[in-house]
């Protein structure tokens, strides 16, 4: 394990609300720093920083200024988020809003995973897979295993109840299945029937779940299943699992020569027949528009600016709320779009073409809270 420190100057938190009164404390005691907690922590990127909201009011409780487009996983502790940065996996604890000098060096940091209780982190530059149990973050990083593949690619990787881990092969130019090691890091078996192996998602009964170019492959008990697209192209490169639920949600292109194909069919995948289902929305989406409830339905977050609530077994839209404006998916994968992040029964939907984040609730449709924003946010997880 490698970890690089970088002493940084950080700014004031700025609290939201906070107002200090000018006379009633010496001056060296007001420019005091004051800590905070936030409550059920939200996380959002923006061009040049990081926001901090409280979960339920979504009020903005912390600004924390970082520069270059950084992305963000929840580390899997109930408290810390990952951010992807240039350079690796920056420990960030979202309770105190505060961005630590912790970071777990990977070249062009990619996935992160938290599944079983670990969290599994993959270095596309230079294919090397960090485990380590995020109990333990909180006080410099903590011990971690370390596994390299084959080479370097833009890859995946999951740690299984039973130390089984599960990676992605590949290399920079093509990537084709998985292969999955035991607890000592032998290969038990693989698959190379996955072209474009991207992204991965688990089920119950912990079915693994990796989108191809044809299809999926569906890892449980021990076996690899190829379940094809009935499509010959058929991508499905972003997927969402739930743990009580058997199926899984992901999406579906077929036109491998598009600039941006915007698809209005997902894929529903039965993890324990094999049946793959698709399910025609009369909107387009984007990658982030992808979710799933707490009682495992679908969510989707369309196009026409509503968010369809899915029957998972019955492949069919129960639900369509309205909560942005109808918008169209940019070019550019980095560039913001509305996007949507569940906890519990709370749908949280971004909406940086109006500067909003809405709390809404998934059963009801109903906003429970809104804010305005500084700036437009990109990227959205919790805690």
């Amino acid at each position: 394990m490698r970890m690089r420190i970088r002493t940084l100057a950080v700014p004031p938190l700025l609290a939201g609300g906070l107002l200090l009164a000018g006379c009633s404390a010496p001056a060296e005691e007001t420019a005091e720093e004051q800590p905070i907690e936030v409550a059920d922590a939200v996380v959002v990127t923006y061009d040049g920083g990081i926001y901090v909201l409280d979960g339920t009011t979504l009020e903005v409780m912390a600004d924390l200024p970082l520069e270059g487009f950084n992305r963000l996983n929840p580390a899997g502790d109930g408290r810390h988020v990952l951010v992807s940065t240039a350079d690796g996996f920056r420990v960030m604890d979202a309770v105190s809003a505060e961005l630590t000098d912790a970071e777990f060096a990977a070249p062009k940091p990619g996935h992160a995973v938290n599944h079983a209780g670990v969290t599994a982190l993959f270095a596309d530059g230079t294919g090397e897979v960090t485990v380590f149990d995020p109990d333990d973050l909180g006080d410099g990083l903590p011990e971690a295993e370390t596994y390299t593949t084959e080479q370097p690619h833009h890859g995946v990787a999951v740690q299984l109840e039973n130390g089984e881990l599960l990676v992605t092969l590949g290399d920079e130019e093509t990537r084709s299945g998985i292969a999955v090691l035991d607890a000592d890091r032998n290969e038990v078996t693989r698959s190379e029937e996955c072209p474009g192996v991207h992204g991965e998602s688990a089920a119950l009964d912990e079915a693994i779940v990796v989108g191809c170019e044809d299809g999926v492959l569906i890892y449980r008990d021990g076996a690899i299943t190829k379940v094809d697209s009935p499509d010959e192209y058929g991508r499905i490169g972003n997927t969402r699992g739930h743990d009580d639920s058997p199926f899984i949600l992901g999406d579906y292109k077929v036109d491998p020569d598009a600039e941006l194909e915007r698809p209005e069919r997902v894929s529903i995948i039965d993890t324990q027949t094999g049946e793959l289902r698709l399910l025609d929305l009369g909107t387009s989406y984007s990658f982030r528009s992808l979710a799933r409830g707490p009682e495992g339905e679908g969510l989707l977050l369309g196009t026409d600016g509503a968010l369809h609530v899915i029957d998972m077994e019955q492949a069919t839209v129960v639900e369509s709320f309205p909560v942005v404006e109808a918008w169209e998916e940019p070019l550019e994968w980095q560039e913001a779009r509305p996007s949507v992040f569940v906890r519990g029964d709370t749908a949280f939907v971004n909406d940086p073409i109006a500067s909003k984040i809405y709390a809404v609730n998934v059963a009801t449709g109903e906003v429970t809270a809104a804010t305005d924003l500084p700036n437009p946010a990109n990227e959205m997880t919790g805690v």
